[in-house]
């Protein structure tokens, strides 16, 4: 709807949504110093994503400690069928949240979060991600794309290939497994059960410190 240009001042500049009540102490942990065996392919660091340029200075992803141990559970379970996690997105600071919901037409809303509201994201809770394979480190394929705003996108899809469904599905059960839940809208996204209980975080990447 506008230039990422002219919306990032503009977001930089919003405040995230007043909070009421008992929330936890934010604990964001960075799922490489956990398990180097899971990738990343931050997409929003780059121009392949939807809005064709860089939303992040860093390529790095965070979760909060629960759900990025949980995570972790989730890609050795899988390591015994062939795969690894590979992850798009994990922690996103809320400022990026509303350039996405300014950026995007009304009508794919249903695709990003309301900053009104904020994102699970926003609270370190939420991944996006995928499966590659050990022996070749190459993503699989998928019914959908990463970021496709159509209804193949949907982990409810039934079209595409009877494999790479069954893919789909294989890393759902996993993550269900250990307390995630799919975004009803796209296969790749999934909210911890915790989520409620975090802040909406607006601190950029490059202001977490590296672990050592």
């Amino acid at each position: 709807m506008r230039p990422v240009a002219e919306l990032l001042p503009d977001a930089l500049a919003a405040t995230p949504p007043a909070e009421t009540g008992e929330l936890r102490k934010t604990d964001l942990v960075e799922l490489v110093t956990l398990d180097p065996v899971i990738k990343l392919d931050i997409r929003y660091a780059t121009t392949r994503n939807f809005l064709g340029t860089p939303l992040y200075s860093q390529a790095r992803a965070f979760l909060q400690r629960p759900a990025a141990e949980a995570l972790t559970r989730v890609d050795h379970a899988l390591a015994k069928e062939g795969y690894g996690l590979l992850v798009h997105d994990a922690y996103r600071p809320w400022y990026v949240t509303k350039i996405f919901w300014d950026a995007t037409p009304p009508g794919k809303h249903q695709f990003v979060a309301n900053p009104a509201t904020g994102s699970r994201h926003n609270r370190g809770c939420a991944v996006d991600l995928t499966l590659y394979d050990l022996k070749t480190g190459k993503a699989i394929e998928m019914p959908s794309l990463y970021d496709e705003m159509s209804e193949r996108a949907y982990p409810s899809y039934t079209g595409g290939t009877d494999a790479a469904r069954a893919r789909r599905d294989l890393l759902r059960r996993h993550m269900e497994a250990e307390g995630f839940t799919v975004y009803e809208y796209e296969w790749w996204h999934f909210d911890y059960r915790d989520w409620k209980s975090y802040p909406i975080g607006n601190v950029r990447f490059e202001d977490i410190a590296r672990a050592r």
